[in-house]
């Protein structure tokens, strides 16, 4: 019986069953309910599960709606909107009532009721809870995202309240937010169609959900899945009306056993979950325990699972992809529930990028995760509550708990967004990506600190963290043509310090990164002092308080510093992987480290730190060999769990061979062997006997990098930090000059390469000439400078 029932509705107009549909029937189910189609019928034996399910068609839509005689009545008060006697809300609140309140053609009637049946027999129970979702005709174009503009329904139990749900899709063609955007993208509004999805629910409930992208959603860097988790039902992920767990994960390496290669973990709020109603159906939201707060929803090798089905669908569809997953908390089983086609970055110009510099900045107000690399001023305008949309201000800094999806009409009216809650894959950080518009989400007390009219700027042009700032702060535009490039034979590489803002710069053609500083990875996404870290029975209870909330989610205190290290690490090599990444090993001074929370008990005062207990001198001492280990662990999952076997190691401030020496047996005894598994090792040239004795260490290191700060001060005796001194520290003194030529000519004469990594080649084009003159075979400068510094490379070069 039951397949007689599939044929039936397989031959009609008005119920298709997903495994009978493909991604070409959009003009009949939409874009969601096509690719669910897609997915169901091509992806399953690549081990992609999708929920079964059937939809309704286009042409039951339509049925609908002339059977009830509203063609003409939606028609009328769209024109008396176009002609301004009606206002939006009035307009939309009018036709989704009328659709609400229309009557079932019978035969549309009969197939809806026997599809739920089939797919209840499917299931093994009466009646199956169903997710409920429309799929409009003209969604997931390549050139417009219509994500979360029509309704969702979830939990729907039973034949009558399917029908209710159904209805309901159908008005939420006509909710404010489609409205304006149809017009806005020059959508006739008579032509487009909805479909209605429904599909067995995923126990996520008791689970976790979210959305993930097959691409970095800020800079389009292609070879990254961004994933993003929260406890319970996956809605309120996409609203942004929490702060999920989010994961990075780096694709190309997807595919070779025995890699983790997940470049962040970073711990959400999930201030609440979405679970089933008391009722049995319908939901609802509960605040999450501090225990589910504080742990990762996801799992290493559920990360890397969901990372491998994205990489897959990608491949498939041949586009960058926006998708929506489920665990099933009683199965533990990963579910993909939506895939749509990436609009905005896949969509970027690839021959170039704008980049955006902040100058003088204003204090710091509140920081959240950016959307968007770009930079906004203006005034700021508060609003909590949808009532209160008229009063907003254009060109003002929209400052809200959620920015709903019902925002979108004055959402493009404003110069940036600011929001309490939500994620880089919530609906209000697509749209805000999709309008052009920077936003930081997940501010977590913005509608609290800011006020009305007062002058902020808004700042995403810094990494992954989004900054709010006090007053309204200079800032510079540069667009970046990358076909202007020129060949150089010097290479020209990056310094890196900031790991959430490498991935700005993966368009530049660098020849790898020739400085990537460790210690600020350890300020900045470690906090602690790792012996803080490894001894917190020494610690006041108000410090190991702290410690625990840094920690939250990983499996001790050690398992969290060569995580975060190695993690951070990785986003600066994964970007130009398989060029080569210069890692070098902390260089905190004694007060730079005591400023680490935890810190002071563990660092002796000394009166001139800058030449004092800091690089190859700590790595075997008693007093720091333990959180030089941690370090050392670090680098060993970065190159051989991870797989970036690209990065080289750097030690700093090694001030004789004998020392060297020593460092080196100490690195070995921690698994990291110079030469071993490709292992290089290169030494910081800023002290004068690494110049003096350049081939001793030659013997010992694979190659050196010039670090003129510390070799100016050190050859001319000038406190890099004097002020009342400033006009002494030159890097162009001929006693620097003889520094840099000589350890290059005896460097090459023993076959050891040498690099420059220190800012004058930045800011001065003719030291870039003078070291091209000398032979340098890498030049590290800010990416900010990459461009001038490869042209004045390139004219040297001649």
């Amino acid at each position: 019986m039951k397949n007689t029932v599939r044929e039936e509705m397989t031959m009609g107009t008005h119920v298709q069953w997903f495994e009978d549909l493909r991604r070409g029937d959009v003009a009949t189910v939409g874009g969601k309910n096509a690719s669910l189609g897609e997915m169901v019928a091509t992806l399953g034996e690549q081990g992609i599960k999708v929920p079964g399910g059937f939809a309704t068609t286009a042409d039951a839509f339509r049925a609908y709606i002339a059977h009830n005689n509203l063609n003409a009545r939606i028609a009328d008060t769209l024109s008396a909107l176009d002609a301004h006697r009606i206002d939006l809300h009035e307009a939309g609140a009018t036709i989704r009532r009328m659709i609400r309140e229309g009557h079932w053609p019978d035969d549309i009637l009969a197939e809806i009721k026997a599809a739920y049946a089939e797919l209840s027999a499917r299931a093994g129970v009466p009646n199956v809870s169903a997710a409920v979702r429309s799929s409009a005709t003209a969604e997931d174009l390549p050139d417009a995202s219509f994500a979360g503009q029509q309704e969702t329904y979830l939990n729907v139990e039973g034949a009558e309240a399917l029908l209710g749900a159904c209805r309901r899709c159908y008005a939420s063609l006509f909710t404010d937010r489609a409205i304006t955007y149809r017009r806005l993208k020059g959508f006739d509004h008579s032509q487009v169609a909805l479909s209605v999805g429904v599909q067995r629910m995923v126990r996520s409930d008791t689970g976790g959900s979210g959305v993930m992208f097959s691409l970095d959603t800020e800079t389009g860097y292609p070879d990254m899945v961004l994933i993003n988790a929260a406890w319970g039902l996956g809605e309120n992920v996409v609203q942004g009306a929490v702060t999920p767990d989010e994961y990075q994960v780096y694709k190309p390496f997807l595919d070779k056993p025995g890699l983790t290669p997940i470049l962040e973990k970073s711990l959400g709020a999930k201030e609440k979950k979405m679970i089933y109603g008391r009722d049995g159906h319908s939901t609802r939201n509960v605040p999450t325990s501090k225990r589910e707060r504080a742990q990762f929803v996801l799992s290493d090798a559920e990360i890397l699972d969901l990372a491998r089905m994205a990489a897959t669908i990608e491949k498939h569809y041949g586009q960058p992809m926006d998708m929506e997953w489920a665990r099933d908390g009683e199965t533990g089983e990963l579910f993909i529930v939506q895939a749509r086609p990436e609009t905005v970055q896949s969509r970027a110009d690839a021959a170039g990028f704008r980049t955006y510099t902040i100058g003088d900045k204003g204090n710091t107000l509140l920081t959240g995760l950016s959307v968007g690399a770009a930079i906004a001023s203006g005034p700021v305008c508060v609003i909590e509550s949808a009532k209160d949309i008229d009063r907003f201000v254009d060109g003002a800094i929209l400052v809200t708990s959620i920015t709903d999806p019902d925002w979108v009409p004055i959402m493009k009216r404003a110069a940036a967004i600011v929001t309490d809650h939500g994620g880089r894959t919530s609906h209000a950080a697509i749209v805000s990506r999709e309008l052009g518009l920077p936003a930081i989400v997940g501010t977590g007390d913005a509608t609290h600190i800011l006020h009305d009219e007062q002058e902020v700027t808004v700042s995403c042009a810094e990494g992954e963290t989004g900054f709010v700032y006090e007053g309204i702060c200079d800032f510079t535009v540069e667009d970046i043509a990358l076909s202007d490039m020129p060949e150089t034979k010097t290479r020209v590489m990056l310094n890196m310090a900031n790991p959430s803002a490498a991935v700005r710069w993966w368009r530049l053609p660098s020849g790898g990164v020739g400085l990537a500083r460790m210690e600020f990875v350890i300020n900045n996404a470690i906090k602690a002092h790792p012996l803080a870290l490894l001894n917190p029975d020494q610690l006041d209870e108000d410090t190991r308080e702290k410690i625990a909330a840094l920690t939250a989610g990983f499996a001790d205190n050690e398992a969290f510093f060569v995580e975060k290290l190695a993690m951070g690490l990785s986003r600066i090599a994964a970007p130009v992987y398989p060029e080569p990444v210069i890692v070098r090993m902390s260089d905190f001074k004694t007060n730079e480290y005591a400023d680490l929370l935890g810190g002071r008990g563990f660092e002796p005062h000394e009166e001139n730190p800058m030449i004092g207990f800091r690089g190859a001198s700590r790595y075997y001492s008693p007093a720091y060999a333990p959180g030089f280990a941690l370090e050392c662990r670090a680098i060993r999952r970065l190159r051989e769990e991870m797989g970036f076997d690209n990065v080289i190691v750097m030690i700093p401030f090694c001030r004789t061979p004998e020392e060297a020496d020593r460092v080196l047996e100490v690195m070995a005894a921690n698994g990291l062997r110079r030469g071993e598994n490709g292992l290089q090792v290169y030494v910081m040239c800023e002290v004068p006997s690494n110049v003096i004795l350049a081939e001793d260490f030659a013997k010992r290191f694979d190659g050196f990098s010039i670090g003129s700060n510390d070799l100016t001060q050190l050859t001319l005796g000038v406190d890099r930090d004097s002020g009342e001194l400033a006009d002494l520290f030159d890097e162009r003194n001929p006693a620097v000059q003889w520094m840099i030529e000589s350890v290059i000519t005896r460097a090459h004469a023993v076959g050891a390469k040498v690099g420059f990594c220190g800012q004058a080649p930045s800011n001065d084009p003719d030291f870039a000439r003078l070291l091209v003159g000398y032979g340098i075979d890498t030049i590290s400068v800010t990416p900010d400078s990459f461009l001038s510094v490869k042209r004045n490379v390139a004219e040297a070069e001649g």
